[in-house]
């Protein structure tokens, strides 16, 4: 499933998006959504917990969201690099270079992401 609610402008007091409902995205999977014009992929782990990440891979330049989420790691489906979700950092090759992560808040139902600089 695929989160892109209408979503433009940041909260300006803390600069937090909303994103989409809790329920939009299940548990284990990840979907791509958009924060003031930045694709990212917005992960919800297995055990409930939130992760959020640029979408590209920095080997290849596909979408990450379409991708396996894996405990806390999200594999790319085109060659297999796998990145931590709390760090950004690939585990190994192909990919040598991290992805950027984003700051994620839950407010009730509401799923919030605050872009990393």
């Amino acid at each position: 499933m695929s989160a892109q609610p209408d979503t433009t402008s940041a909260d300006a007091q803390d600069g937090f998006t909303p994103v989409c409902a809790v329920g939009d995205v299940a548990p284990g999977t990840a979907a791509r959504a958009d924060v003031d014009g930045r694709i990212v992929a917005l992960v919800r782990d297995a055990d409930g917990g939130w992760h959020c990440v640029d979408d590209r891979c920095t080997h290849a330049d596909v979408s990450l969201a379409e991708g396996e989420v894996d405990g806390c790691t999200l594999e790319c489906w085109l060659h297999g690099s796998r990145f931590d979700l709390r760090t950004g950092e690939p585990s190994g090759p192909p990919a040598t270079r991290p992805v950027a992560v984003h700051e994620v808040r839950v407010d009730g139902d509401d799923v919030l992401v605050r872009l990393s600089r």
